[in-house]
């Protein structure tokens, strides 16, 4: 049997693409309808990270506004309904992404995303930035019965995309990338510019990468280039 490639896996919102602008539209349109004033993007951004529900909920905690269970579902249909339909009015693909994707073909790697998002939805936006076809799985937080920080939606990923589990490395921006990675026992290069309430320096991550065009080069450090 032929070994399988080594493989990168992306997170996807605050890692491959700033997509702040958008979601934090969405939100502010739940948060204006319920009579509370829209959060500035300077201030919501670093609520992104942990899955819509997460965001609404930290983004009406921060209006002082409790949500009921049954309320706070009906707010995420209606985030994700009015998401689906502006999902790339302003988000953009991060300096250096596609530069870095092409890096690690060239070495033999295969590619895949692992997000927090809807599946269809990471495909819909990447399909509209112009690199859903460079990666072997988009797996979002309903492919599996797991979800990010758990390890097995890093494992599962790999194991969709036909990677070789001992030669793969997470990227990724935030508390939930490096958790899951570190448990699912595959190093993690963090970057420095996307999704987080806690520095990533304090996370803990092997890598910290400040530009994608140190990808390259930190992965190369940590992702053995033969299989064993």
């Amino acid at each position: 049997m032929p070994a399988l490639p080594p493989i990168a896996v992306f997170d996807l919102d605050g890692t491959l693409a700033e997509t702040a602008g958008d979601l934090i539209e969405t939100l502010n349109v739940l948060l204006v309808r319920e009579g509370l004033v829209e959060l500035p993007l300077s201030e919501a951004r670093e609520m992104i990270g942990a899955g819509a529900k997460a965001l609404i909920r930290r983004g009406f905690e921060a209006e002082g506004r409790a949500l009921t269970p049954e309320h706070h579902e009906t707010l995420f249909a209606d985030f994700i309904a009015h998401y689906g339909a502006h999902i790339c009015d302003t988000s953009h693909l991060y300096p250096g992404v596609v530069e870095a994707l092409d890096r690690l073909e060239a070495d033999g790697f295969r590619l895949a995303v692992c997000t927090n998002k809807y599946a269809a939805q990471a495909v819909d936006l990447l399909e509209r930035l112009g690199v859903a076809a460079r990666f072997a799985a988009i797996c979002g937080r309903e492919t599996f019965p797991y979800s990010k920080p758990d390890p097995r939606h890093i494992t599962l990923t790999i194991a969709q995309a036909g990677g070789d589990p001992a030669r793969a490395v997470m990227v990724g921006d935030s508390r939930a990338d490096i958790d899951a990675a570190k448990a699912a026992g595959i190093p993690v290069v963090a970057v420095t510019f996307g999704y987080t309430d806690t520095p990533v320096e304090r996370l803990g991550p092997d890598r910290i990468i400040g530009h994608f065009s140190e990808l390259a080069g930190a992965v190369a450090a940590l992702v053995p280039r033969a299989a064993a």
